[in-house]
């Protein structure tokens, strides 16, 4: 039973996140003039990119650091990928494995220089997110270039023409990706240095590595982050990345991941991107205008900021809370 009320404690953050997302799903499905499976799709579509930023934003914040290149990392990838995601199978083939590889890179960047360098994660990834912008412009100085119409549509459609692409998509990333990491040694070790990184050093848990595999994560869910938006849009952007940083940190706070480090996890900032992506169609929806519209987005925000900063009051030791 206390091992039950724990994990409650641990995940409610992310079932807070899966409620206001519910609701808000079927607010947009009642207020929709005419709701059907396309626009369920487009939705799922739009929020999709956003969603992997989210995922890999959630890697650094657990250990108590940010990643202010991400949307840089985003833009750099998704303009190499409108290069190289064209020709034949294995030629697109080839480019995937690039562009992924490039974000690695990009992210263990950041992660030695946290690291090694001794800086400080907003001011190290801010550093090289301007770096990495102006790589993203040498190779896309307008938006432009070409991306497979066919991988496009096999990402972006429905299977079946009822469950969304990107459904299974984060399912499988949930299920190949982020299970087995959260249940190795690295994994824990990024829970236990956001919790408390002196007591995770003086405990053997490998700080340096667990770093390093948050900083080298977050880069690679931002190159995924890349290719979606360039298999919707077809084409690539070295400026399309801009917004998505900061979005990324709204979605993580929103779905329960505490920006202190240690509680959280990849599932509620998947729910917590969508949140913010239906809040726009539900305010268009209700007539609400374009300029008042960030108002209530920020309001939603502060108040997933307050709730987080209650779930914490409650916890006197915030190590239990990694269960």
């Amino acid at each position: 039973m206390a091992d039950l009320v724990i994990r409650l404690r641990h995940n409610s953050g992310g079932l807070i996140a899966l409620a206001l997302f519910a609701v808000l799903l079927v607010v947009f499905i009642v207020i929709h003039p005419r709701f059907n499976m396309l626009a369920l799709e487009a939705t799922a579509n739009q929020g999709g990119a956003l969603a992997l930023i989210a995922m890999g934003q959630t890697l650094p914040v657990l250990t108590g650091g940010l990643d202010l290149s991400i949307g840089a990392i985003m833009a750099l990838t998704n303009s190499l990928g409108s290069e190289l995601l064209t020709g034949s199978p294995w030629q697109i083939a080839l480019g995937l494995l690039a562009v992924i590889a490039l974000g690695c890179v990009c992210g263990l960047i950041n992660g030695v220089i946290v690291v090694y360098g001794r800086i400080q994660p907003i001011i190290a990834t801010l550093a090289t997110g301007a770096v990495y912008t102006g790589l993203a412009l040498l190779v896309r100085p307008a938006p432009g270039g070409e991306i497979d119409e066919g991988l496009s549509e096999a990402i972006t459609y429905s299977v079946f023409g009822v469950i969304p692409t990107p459904v299974f998509i984060f399912i499988g990333l949930v299920l190949l990706v982020w299970m087995p990491l959260k249940n190795s040694i690295i994994g824990r070790g990024i829970y236990a240095v956001g919790s408390s990184e002196i007591a995770a050093f003086m405990s053997g848990v490998p700080v340096k590595r667990a770093r390093l595999a948050a900083y080298t994560g977050s880069g690679f869910f931002a190159a995924l982050g890349g290719l979606f938006l360039g298999f919707q849009t077809l084409s690539g952007d070295a400026n399309g990345g801009v917004t998505y940083t900061l979005n990324s940190i709204a979605a993580v706070v929103i779905g329960g991941t505490s920006l202190f480090g240690g509680t959280g996890g990849l599932v509620g900032s998947i729910y917590g991107a969508y949140v913010l992506r239906i809040i726009n169609s539900v305010l268009l929806f209700s007539g609400v205008p374009s300029l008042a519209q960030p108002l209530f987005q920020g309001a939603v925000l502060i108040f997933a900021l307050m709730a987080s900063a209650l779930r914490l009051i409650g916890i006197r030791n915030r190590l239990e809370v990694m269960g």
